[in-house]
């Protein structure tokens, strides 16, 4: 297995020049710290016309942009569309895996949590399913991410996606903070999951600070690995048991101290504890 890391946070930029720096500078970071490898939000296409640019920042960094991240509303046909575009971006700068989210309930005045739905859920798996084939042309793997506050959240929502989208298509990104939240095993879910896993997302969470968030500020209980609960080892022989050997990507949505801060602990954490 290999050690990732996703750098969303350090793009705080409006203008694409400014963004392009600072996405070098995580680039940067991550090699220093000693991951080879690193993903980012899929908007980041939006900055670089011609891709070759940032295949050429990848290489003055030594490290290999992997996965791309886009997120979806329920407008089936112009969600196919934008998505195959990211494909497309994803694709022509070599990347292998396409991780993808509804883009959730945040700001719709609504609960955060809600029952599962089939109707907005069978949207979200046509358009998965139309993209997934669309990556697989193209050599790409998409991976669904299970995400709080959206509509594949809880076990029940991922055990409808499962049996509703084409497995030769839609694969998975299993993470860990999210499983937590949802009242989920990391460890049962990526043995449910099974050979369907192709990717996975790292955090730990503070369950003793979990116990009294509510709504979005659950997800400011997620920490670096190892200053949480989240039994990693165990996580590990668990992919192991799959026949897993693919990417951990570490992710961090609100950083302790800073962005370095926190990937460096959880790269110390990965080598010292994970042997990885």
């Amino acid at each position: 297995m290999k050690a990732a890391y996703t750098g969303w946070t350090w793009l705080t930029a409006k203008d694409a020049e400014t963004a392009k720096k600072q996405l070098e500078q995580f680039f940067k970071e991550c090699k220093f710290l000693g991951y080879d490898y690193v993903e980012n939000f899929a908007f980041i296409g939006d900055y670089f016309e011609d891709p070759n640019e940032l295949i050429e920042m990848e290489k003055r960094c030594g490290v290999e942009l992997v996965n791309l991240y886009g997120h979806f509303g329920t407008d089936v046909e112009e969600n196919i569309r934008v998505g195959k575009k990211q494909i497309d971006f994803l694709a022509a700068i070599g990347g292998k895996w396409y991780n993808c989210q509804h883009g959730g309930y945040f700001g719709d005045g609504g609960p955060l949590e809600r029952p599962t739905n089939p109707e907005v859920l069978d949207k979200i798996c046509a358009i998965a399913d139309t993209l997934g084939a669309y990556a697989k042309e193209k050599g790409v793997t998409l991976c669904f991410h299970p995400h709080y506050g959206t509509c594949v959240f809880w076990e029940s929502d991922i055990d409808y996606l499962m049996a509703h989208t084409d497995p030769r298509y839609v694969s998975f990104c299993i993470d860990t903070a999210h499983t937590t939240l949802a009242g989920m095993s990391p460890v049962e879910l990526i043995k449910k999951v099974g050979p369907r896993l192709a990717y996975m997302h790292l955090k730990d969470v503070d369950t003793y600070a979990l116990k009294t968030a509510e709504g979005a500020d659950k997800m400011g209980t997620f920490r670096a690995l190892g200053h949480g609960t989240i039994d990693f080892p165990a996580v590990k022989a668990a992919l192991e048991e799959i026949g897993y050997d693919g990417i951990l990507c570490v992710e961090l949505d609100r950083p302790e101290v800073g962005n370095f801060h926190s990937a460096e602990v959880s790269r110390i954490y990965i080598r010292d504890v994970l042997d990885i």
